[in-house]
């Protein structure tokens, strides 16, 4: 009989109920003030003027007016290229002792994103707090002294130049505190095995001496390692292996794509919670059942600000216009698609994460992301979010009875026309044309742009259909495997090239 469970879980109840509940708009305001604070003596502060900003009556629209928009790109190359020569004081206090490789869905170079002590200490918070949101699910109380299972990058850190570099979820895991090892799988040892295969067959062999109760990780790696597991062990359930196994907390991708797949592993219900962790920090997570929907750590050493994504603000490699419109969190409006921007207690200032986003509950802060600034197909003017791409695969799913996984789309320019040409991961006997006819359906009902393009510059649609495995494969050739990042939903020219040819010969 679980003993310490119910204590705990009462514990993380009382917990969530004091920071559940805030004034969003006022946790954003002192979080912006302190981070002006601490950083007025940085290099960056004293170029940005961030003293005279602290003095303003509107603080906000002062911080505005005194710091331009950044990218990555932009960041790196005039503030944290000195930080990473080891310079102190340049866009944060001191030097910090992380590096976040982010090899992402933008660029052919990994970002490297300087990760403050002050940065560590946000993230092991909004970890708690998304523990503690736990308690707001129809759990049993014996889930909060089982064990839990993190498939994400490998803790075996590199060192370079003074700094200890790697993705964040690596970073995140080589920095548990000792009092949680016990709970943690699969322990720092497996976890630091560089080669995704071998940790996992370490896992899979590990397995049946562990209590899972929780698995957190990006959903096509936690999928496949599940597999492996259940191959290893002989058995039809993962539950045969982890009886007490009941959450699941994904991110890196929308999960409902593998919803189908992901049931047929398991013999008892999982309760599926969704989280936003990126190398900058980490964002948002689910705090309630009713909704699917992420709320925004507006107290988590993150500033946000919102810009609406139109096509005038937003240049074609996915950059921000200077001067664009930004709102705050007292002025956003429900169901309306911005671009996040995020200054940080890492030395991020006003800072496009390259995400786009809406809310979905204002008052609650609750976000769905939506899609990619560069990533919205929006060559001829369709401006096809990622969002509608997947709501249409879910119809398309549901309507042929089918499951399809992955998928990645570009324009194409064929004889002279334009086309939009889809690669789905799925295994159906449904004919390409099929599939293609009803997909331009659905995403003409969907999506007015879209409607209008394909009655003008967008000659067609058409679908390739792949076996699964090769996204795998693809991840597994652009060194990728067990990371934070997946296939790109929308491709470029050169890239798409790269994957047709990748596709051709698999």
């Amino acid at each position: 009989m679980a003993l310490l469970g119910p204590i705990i879980k009462t514990a993380l109840h009382i917990h969530d109920s004091i920071t559940s509940g805030s004034n969003h708009v006022e946790l954003q305001r002192e979080a912006l003030k302190s981070l002006l604070k601490k950083a007025k003596k940085t290099s960056f502060g004293l170029y940005y003027g961030f003293e005279d900003v602290l003095k303003e009556g509107d603080l906000e629209q002062a911080f505005a007016e005194a710091v331009p928009f950044f990218d990555y790109h932009k960041m790196d190359e005039q503030w944290w290229s000195r930080t990473k020569e080891g310079k102190p004081n340049i866009s944060w206090p001191g030097t910090p002792r992380f590096l976040a490789r982010s090899s992402g869905t933008t660029g052919k170079k990994p970002k490297i994103i300087p990760v403050s002590d002050e940065m560590i200490s946000a993230i092991k918070a909004a970890g708690t707090r998304q523990v503690s949101a736990l308690t707001n699910f129809d759990l049993p109380a014996g889930i909060f002294e089982s064990e839990v299972l993190a498939l994400g990058s490998s803790t075996d850190l590199t060192e370079e130049n003074g700094f200890v570099i790697g993705e964040i979820s690596g970073i995140s895991a080589s920095q548990i505190p000792e009092f949680l090892e016990s709970f943690y799988r699969p322990g720092k040892k497996i976890s630091s095995i560089d080669d995704w295969d071998e940790r996992v067959q370490k896992i899979a062999e590990e397995a049946k001496n562990w209590d899972i109760g929780m698995l957190s990780g990006i959903p096509s790696w936690l999928e496949l390692m599940l597999k492996n597991v259940m191959h290893y062990n002989n058995v039809d359930s993962i539950h045969d292996i982890w009886p007490n196994l009941c959450v699941y907390t994904s991110g890196g991708v929308a999960f409902e794509p593998y919803r189908s797949s992901f049931e047929k592993l398991f013999s008892k219900p999982v309760q599926i919670v969704d989280t936003y962790l990126a190398s900058e920090g980490f964002i948002a997570c689910q705090q309630r059942p009713e909704t699917d929907a992420m709320q925004l750590i507006t107290d988590g050493g993150i500033y946000f600000e919102f810009v609406p994504f139109q096509e005038e603000y937003v240049k074609q490699d996915g950059s921000i216009v200077a001067n664009s419109p930004v709102v705050t969190m007292a002025d956003v409006e429900p169901d309306v698609d911005y671009v996040l921007i995020i200054s940080t207690v890492s030395g991020a200032w006003r800072y496009s994460t390259g995400d786009t986003i809406k809310f979905i509950n204002v008052e609650k802060a609750e976000i769905k992301i939506t899609g990619r600034t560069k990533f919205f197909l929006n060559v001829i003017g369709s401006q096809l979010s990622v969002l509608k791409m997947e709501t249409a695969l879910l119809e398309l799913q549901s309507n042929f009875d089918t499951i399809i996984k992955e998928f990645t789309v570009s324009a194409k320019k064929i004889d002279g026309d334009f086309y939009h040409v889809w690669y789905l991961a799925t295994e159906t006997n449904t004919t390409e044309k099929q599939l293609a006819e009803v997909l331009d359906k659905l995403l003409q009902e969907a999506n007015k742009n879209y409607k209008v393009a394909r009655s003008k510059a967008l000659k067609g649609v058409l679908v390739n259909k792949v076996h699964p495995e090769i996204f795998t494969k693809w991840n597994n050739h652009n060194n990728k495997k067990g990371g934070q990042v997946k296939t790109e939903k929308v491709m470029d020219e050169e890239k798409f090239k790269k994957w047709e040819d990748f596709a051709t010969n698999f």
